[in-house]
Formats: C-alpha cells, sequence, structure tokens
C-alpha cells in the first residue's frame, strides 16, 4: 500500500483526470475540433500511465522487495512482478 504522501498525490492526480474527462465531455457538447478534443485524449492517457506507472514502482517497493526480505523465494517474486507489469502493459 503507497505512503499516505504517494496517495495523496495519486488521489490528486486522479481528480485533475476527473476534471480533464469532464472538460473533454464538454468540448464534444459544444461541438469543438476533433483534433482538440484528440489532444485532451491524448494527455488523459499519458495521466493515467504515470498513475499506472506509480504504482507498480511502489509495488515494487513495497511487495516484492518485502517477499524477498521475508524469505518467500526471489523466483516468486520476480515472476509476480513481471506478471504485474504485464498486465498494465496491455
Amino acid at each position: 500500500m503507497p505512503d499516505e504522501k504517494m496517495r495523496k498525490d495519486l488521489i490528486n492526480r486522479l481528480k485533475t483526470l476527473k476534471g480533464h474527462i469532464g472538460g473533454i465531455e464538454k468540448m464534444i457538447q459544444e461541438e469543438k475540433d476533433c483534433i482538440d478534443i484528440l489532444i485532451q485524449i491524448s494527455a488523459i492517457k499519458s495521466s493515467i500511465n504515470k498513475v499506472g506507472l506509480a504504482i507498480i514502482e511502489n509495488y515494487a517497493h513495497e511487495c516484492v522487495i518485502s517477499s524477498i526480505e521475508e524469505g518467500e523465494g526471489v523466483e516468486d517474486a520476480v515472476q509476480e512482478a513481471i506478471e504485474t507489469v504485464l498486465k498494465f502493459s496491455k
């Protein structure tokens, strides 16, 4: 689980994303230019990926390292990390 500072940062990023999505909805309702809408969608996709990468980084530090330190097996921890990254990257 992310620490309090990271949790707040992630929540703020998600709130910002929510606002951007609302902005796209408004752009569509107002029949704004398609290129402008697609630029906003691209920015949202990038922001979502950054949130996901931050969570994966936290997962690697918190879960994988603690599993290794607790003697649960390096190979199992690495395999689980690989599977998690692959799921995210689809």
